[in-house]
């Protein structure tokens, strides 16, 4: 529980401010461009995958404390494939511009990834 509780104490403020931050963001372009997504929903996905990926991890790391990178590993490939079954109705919607869409959902999904990489570290190297 102890770990637990130490992810989600960087966890919460990361999430917020980076959330904040696009929040703010697509507000002030939204007179220019029309987002696909909202940013709730960006990012609602993202910190549901991330914290479900390191519960994950946490329980392997705690049984099967030897194939914690494979997992981590596993969980990515299956969040990459998550991302892609999220993506799918902005991909078939022929959107005319997407490079803004692509970018207001992979740069968040790629900081959450490197946060849950430097945690998966942290908890590998304390294992």
């Amino acid at each position: 529980m102890n770990r637990t509780v130490d992810f989600l104490k960087y966890f919460i403020p990361f999430s917020i401010v980076l959330f904040a931050a696009q929040y703010f963001i697509m507000q002030s372009l939204s007179e220019k461009y029309n987002f696909f997504y909202a940013a709730w929903s960006i990012y609602l996905f993202n910190i549901l995958a991330t914290f479900l990926v390191y519960l994950l991890l946490i329980y392997i790391n705690k049984n099967f404390s030897t194939y914690t990178g494979f997992t981590f590993l596993g969980a990515s490939f299956f969040r990459m494939m998550a991302a892609v079954v999220f993506l799918i109705p902005f991909i078939k919607s022929g959107v005319a511009n997407p490079i803004v869409d692509v970018s207001a959902f992979f740069i968040p999904y790629f900081l959450f990834l490197l946060f849950e990489t430097v945690f998966t570290i942290r908890l590998i190297n304390k294992g």
